[in-house]
């Protein structure tokens, strides 16, 4: 198992926050790295989330979910959301209601739960986006365990081009 999910780790991906809030107000949120968009007409995104995470049964019965992409700067969020804790939206900058959408991400997308398939050990869910928003700035970006910085911008020295990253 261990070989496979390192093996698994070798595609770099964003890191994303996944929030929900249930009809009476209990709220929900966890880092993915597992957030695609698959249409845009409909436009539908999905992400996945283990069957064992706590907070499943209060995102299988929401209905509802916002998908909030993390910047460079937010790996402080990223760790949150990934921890388990009796509150993980104590002292975090929300803007937006009824769905908690965080503060000084690149990308929110508030979504109505489309469909939700097994996989495995994971809940599959398909989202139809509602209404969503932009900012500039760079990507969070997990790779092998880890994060890593995105530098877009490729340098140029002694004659030969070279990558930051």
């Amino acid at each position: 198992m261990r070989s496979l999910r390192e093996a698994f780790g070798q595609f770099a991906t964003g890191v994303a926050v996944i929030t929900t809030v249930t009809a009476d107000g209990e709220r929900a949120g966890v880092t993915v790295n597992s957030f695609t968009s698959v249409s845009l007409d409909p436009p539908l995104v999905l992400w996945c989330l283990s069957n064992r995470a706590p907070s499943a049964p209060l995102f299988l019965r929401s209905g509802r979910f916002a998908v909030n992409v993390l910047a460079a700067d937010q790996d402080h969020l990223s760790r949150r959301f990934a921890t388990p804790s009796t509150d993980k939206f104590a002292g975090v900058e929300l803007l937006g209601a009824p769905l908690p959408i965080l503060a000084g991400t690149l990308a929110s997308f508030v979504c109505r739960t489309e469909r939700v398939h097994d996989g495995g050990d994971h809940h599959i869910f398909v989202g139809a986006v509602e209404r969503y928003q932009r900012a500039e700035g760079e990507p969070l970006v997990f790779h092998s365990g880890r994060y890593r910085e995105f530098w877009p911008e490729l340098t140029i020295g002694e004659g030969r081009v070279a990558s930051r990253a």
